[in-house]
């Protein structure tokens, strides 16, 4: 997992958005067909580019600090192959659309890295343990693919879920590693690690006006005139 790899990618992207403004072009012409429930605030625009910036942005560093957190408190086993997935997902990621590049192609392949924390955890909860990764995401995640469009964001959704199948069969949650991983992540120690990392509470800046939308996906979005 390269995160400085990462990071270039990220600083070539921006380098390009500041001269041909791809991605801020692309949100203009979004932002008018999103649903009434996605509150932009007064400046939507540039609330708007400013959030996809962020979320994009959030992904090498949510990759560092959560490698940091697994490696210091006895969580490798369990939180490191997640990540090197959601790294592949950033830096490698399935086909997309040829028009989509700079900026615009790194929230594709942000949302697919999000989203893969986001599945993960629910899983690891249904199983009875705390979140892997505890990143409240699921609200940008849901802005990022009514962004995306469907059927095209269902498209990157359909990877997530391959992925996670792999990653996470059912077995895993029966073996005695998932219970040794259960006590260490409910650790003291653990806790004020994943709470000392500045990616995993940060304000992205948009919200739902939809209570329901904040905590389950799919929202019914679509379904409201």
């Amino acid at each position: 997992m390269d995160i400085q790899a990462l990071r270039q990618r990220l600083q070539q992207a921006s380098d390009e958005e500041h001269y041909g403004h791809a991605l801020q072009h692309w949100l203009q012409q979004r932002s008018g067909e999103l649903h009434r429930a996605i509150a932009l605030g007064d400046n939507g625009d540039s609330n708007l580019l400013g959030f996809a910036r962020a979320y994009i942005g959030q992904v090498p560093d949510l990759l560092e600090q959560a490698g940091e957190v697994a490696r210091n408190h006895g969580l490798s086993e369990q939180v490191l192959p997640v990540l090197r997935v959601a790294s592949t997902f950033f830096a490698r990621p399935a086909e997309l659309p040829a028009e989509h590049s700079g900026l615009l192609e790194l929230l594709d392949e942000a949302y697919l890295a999000q989203r893969l924390i986001e599945e993960v955890n629910e899983r690891y909860m249904a199983a009875g343990a705390g979140p892997l990764i505890p990143l409240n995401n699921t609200t940008a995640n849901l802005i990022v693919h009514h962004l995306l469009g469907e059927p095209f964001s269902n498209q990157l959704d359909l990877a997530v879920q391959r992925a996670v199948e792999r990653l996470l069969p059912a077995r895993v949650f029966e073996q005695s590693a998932f219970a040794d991983y259960r006590l260490a992540s409910a650790s003291q120690a653990a806790r004020s690690a994943w709470a000392s990392c500045s990616c995993l509470s940060s304000e992205l800046g948009l919200s739902l006006r939809l209570p329901q939308c904040a905590n389950h996906l799919p929202c019914p979005l679509d379904d409201q005139d």
